[in-house]
Formats: C-alpha cells, sequence, structure tokens
C-alpha cells in the first residue's frame, strides 16, 4: 500500500485520541509539575488542540486524563480540603463537557462533542472508604458530565517503591472494579526503573485476586509504561526487562495498552527525525506490543500536549507513526478501527456516547 492509499483508507476510521490533557492559563499554579520556564507552561485548551489536529477530519473526540494537579493525600482523607485542586480540575472538564466556557478559557460551546470522557485523579492509596467519599465530591463537581467520568487516575510513576502495592491502594483498586470504573496506570521504566514495572504486574495480579471476573478493575496502561527509546539494541538489559514485563502485562484479558506518550522518552535527534526514521526506531518496541496484548487491547492516544516538548507538528507526526505501523503489520480493517477509535469505546465502557 502507497503511502497515499495509506491516508485515504485512515480517513475511513473515526479516531479516539485516547489520551490528552487540557488546562487554563488561569489555572497554571495548580499543577504540580509547572515551571515557568517550561514550554507547557501556557494555556492548553481545546482551542489549541483543534488546531493540532486540524489534519484529521475524521477525529470523534478525546479522553482527558487527569494533569498531576496538587493535593494532599492525607489532609484530604481526613477532611477533603486535600482534595481542592483536583475537584477544580473536575470543575475545568465540567464547563468543556457541558459547554459553558468562561472568557479566555479557549474552549467553546460547541466543542463540548470533542470530551467524549473524563478520567479524573482519584486517592488510590487512600483505600476504599476515603475514595468512595472521594467520588461522591466529584460527582457533585461534575453535575451532569459525571456520566462521562469513566475511571480515575492515581500517577505512581514518581512514587516510591511499594506504593503500589499497598493495602489501601489494592483495595482503592477493588473498590473501582465493583464500581466499574477503569483505572488508567502510568509507570515510567525510562525515569523510574525495571522495578516499577515489576510492581505493576504485581499489584494487577493483588487488584484480581479472589475478585468474580465481572468485577475485576480494567487497567489502561499509559505510554507503553514509558521505555528508553534510544535503546535500539534488543539484547539491551533494559529492552529485555521492558519486554518481559509486557509478556506479563499482556497476560491479563483486562488490560489495554495506549499507543502514546512516545515522544517524551526519545532521544532530540530521533524526535526531529522523519517518520521512516521513527518508526524504523519504534519497530521492535511496537511489535512486542502488538504480540503481546493484540489488536483488540491497543489503542491510539497521543499525550498532547506533552507530545510537542521538541517535537513540531506533534499530534500529526505521531498519527503517521501509528498509521504506518497499522499498514506495515497488514492489519484488516477490523483490527484497524479498533486501534483507532474501537478500543477506547470498548475499555472506557463508552459506547452510549457515540
Amino acid at each position: 500500500m502507497s503511502s497515499r492509499e495509506s491516508e485515504d483508507a485512515l480517513e475511513e476510521y473515526p479516531i479516539i485520541d485516547s489520551h490528552i490533557h487540557l488546562y487554563p492559563k488561569s489555572e497554571l499554579d495548580t499543577l504540580a509539575w509547572a515551571d515557568p520556564s517550561s514550554p507547557l507552561y501556557k494555556q492548553f485548551s481545546v482551542n489549541e488542540y483543534a488546531t493540532a489536529t486540524s489534519s484529521a477530519p475524521s477525529l470523534e473526540g478525546f479522553i482527558f486524563l487527569e494533569t498531576d494537579r496538587k493535593n494532599d493525600l492525607k489532609t484530604g482523607a481526613e477532611d477533603g480540603r486535600g482534595w481542592e485542586m483536583p475537584l477544580m480540575e473536575v470543575d475545568w472538564l465540567k464547563r468543556i463537557a457541558l459547554g459553558i466556557p468562561r472568557d479566555g478559557e479557549g474552549h467553546s460551546a460547541e466543542q463540548k462533542e470533542l470530551c467524549l470522557a473524563i478520567i479524573p485523579w482519584a486517592p488510590v492509596p487512600s483505600g476504599a472508604e476515603v475514595l468512595e467519599r472521594y467520588v461522591n465530591e466529584v460527582e457533585k463537581h461534575a453535575e451532569s458530565s459525571f456520566s462521562k467520568v469513566k475511571g480515575f487516575r492515581y500517577l505512581v510513576q514518581d512514587k516510591p517503591k511499594g506504593t503500589m502495592l499497598g493495602d489501601g491502594f489494592i483495595e482503592g483498586l477493588k473498590w473501582l472494579g465493583r464500581k466499574g470504573y477503569v483505572f488508567d496506570l502510568g509507570v515510567d521504566q525510562h525515569s523510574g526503573g525495571k522495578w516499577q514495572l515489576e510492581e505493576a504486574v504485581e499489584m494487577i495480579q493483588r487488584a484480581h485476586e479472589g475478585v468474580p471476573e465481572a468485577e475485576k478493575v480494567t487497567f489502561i496502561i499509559n505510554h507503553l509504561c514509558k521505555p528508553d527509546l534510544a535503546v535500539y539494541n534488543q539484547t539491551d538489559p533494559q529492552f529485555l526487562a521492558w519486554r518481559a514485563a509486557m509478556f506479563n502485562l499482556g497476560k491479563c484479558s483486562k488490560t489495554f495498552m495506549k499507543l502514546s506518550g512516545c515522544f517524551s522518552e526519545m532521544p532530540d535527534s530521533l524526535k526531529a527525525a522523519s517518520v521512516d526514521d521513527i518508526f524504523t526506531a519504534l519497530q521492535p518496541y511496537l511489535a512486542v506490543i502488538l504480540g503481546t496484548f493484540g489488536s483488540f487491547r491497543i489503542m491510539f492516544g497521543s499525550d498532547w500536549p506533552v507530545c510537542t516538548v521538541g517535537v513540531d507538528d506533534a499530534w500529526k507526526k505521531w498519527r503517521e507513526v501509528v498509521q504506518r505501523f497499522c499498514s506495515l503489520a497488514s492489519l484488516g480493517r477490523a483490527e484497524q478501527i479498533m486501534i483507532w477509535s474501537g478500543n477506547a469505546i470498548k475499555a472506557y465502557k463508552m459506547r452510549e456516547l457515540i
């Protein structure tokens, strides 16, 4: 299939971007990672996202992932005050999802249709009782947009060893499963080390142990677990450790993997390379993901705007990399539809929104 034919074929498929972040300029100081020197220290709202994705007329919409707002687990567990900023984010997403923008926030009433699902922050380590109280607060803040809240995330990539295996964390995951929510899992082999992968495997096993199949929480794994994409040698210990973890994670039918977040793990030289060169470098990693999760448990995601750091026209470029992957892997029409949108619909249980 030629590049032109592949591009034409892609336009037939609806695209759901399964992983983006949004925030208004007025709330930059609520972000835990915000630094005025960062290229991400400015407003990234729906208008900016619409500009970045203007080359994709088949884009149906996006799934919003929490953006690591400042929080205090201990205080929140006691009186809820430590949840102020994550709940402010829920208020912000409500305005997007219901089409009720404030001046200067960068979105319009018409753009509400783009927001297909919302994954807020949640105090998962605090256990089921606290988690239930928090989710009740989310429902109050979200109002009628709460139907789009399909799961939660507590980012573990920067947390100490043992966080994922704490009794409260496992109890919280089991509560999410009972209530029909998914958990977005963000770990980082590149910066955090392979222990994060090992802990993730054990966490999933413990969260599902003794739980009826219908109540097992679904895990949606972010960004290929962030391997070091400067490693090209498939005999390198880092690659071998990552590959082993992917096989273990992929054994569980309740796990999905996002094809997302790769630009941030690439060396600068690869970020600036052509789509062909990027695909060639990523091919060993993408082959492992396809072999372990299969085309019916992987989904397209951009990680916008994080993907834009050091990369020109990043959203389009990543879309073309995934397109090349689908084409050269000789995936059929049904498989490609699932990668571009179907698996997101299935995993996040949002068919009624489409």
